[in-house]
C-alpha cells in the first residue's frame, strides 16, 4: 500500500478491501496533512497551551486571523484564502 492511504473493510462484506486515498483522487490526503504541518509549524511549537479551552481559542484564532487572512498559499497564486475570494466573487 502507499504511503499516505488507508483501507476501509465494510460491514457488509468484511472481505472486501478497498483502498482509499490513491494519489490525485478525492481522498487524497496532501491537502489536509499540509494545513497540520502547517499548524504546528506556526502554532504549537512556539507556544504551550495549558487548557483544552486555550487550545480552541489558539486555533481558532491561527485559522481565522492568520491562515485565512495573511498567510499567502502557494496553490492561490501567493495570496491569502480571503483575497482570493474577494478576486473571485468580482468576476
Amino acid at each position: 500500500m502507499l504511503q499516505g492511504t488507508s483501507s476501509l473493510r465494510t460491514p457488509r462484506a468484511p472481505d472486501q478491501l478497498w483502498k482509499m486515498g490513491s494519489r490525485g483522487d478525492c481522498y487524497d490526503n496532501a491537502v489536509c496533512e499540509n494545513f497540520h504541518a502547517s499548524l504546528e509549524k506556526d502554532l504549537l511549537r512556539r507556544r504551550s497551551l495549558r487548557t483544552r479551552q486555550e487550545a480552541r481559542t489558539a486555533v481558532f484564532d491561527y485559522i481565522e486571523v492568520f491562515f485565512n487572512r495573511e498567510r499567502l498559499h502557494s496553490t492561490l497564486g501567493y495570496r491569502s484564502p480571503d483575497e482570493y475570494e474577494r478576486d473571485h466573487e468580482k468576476e
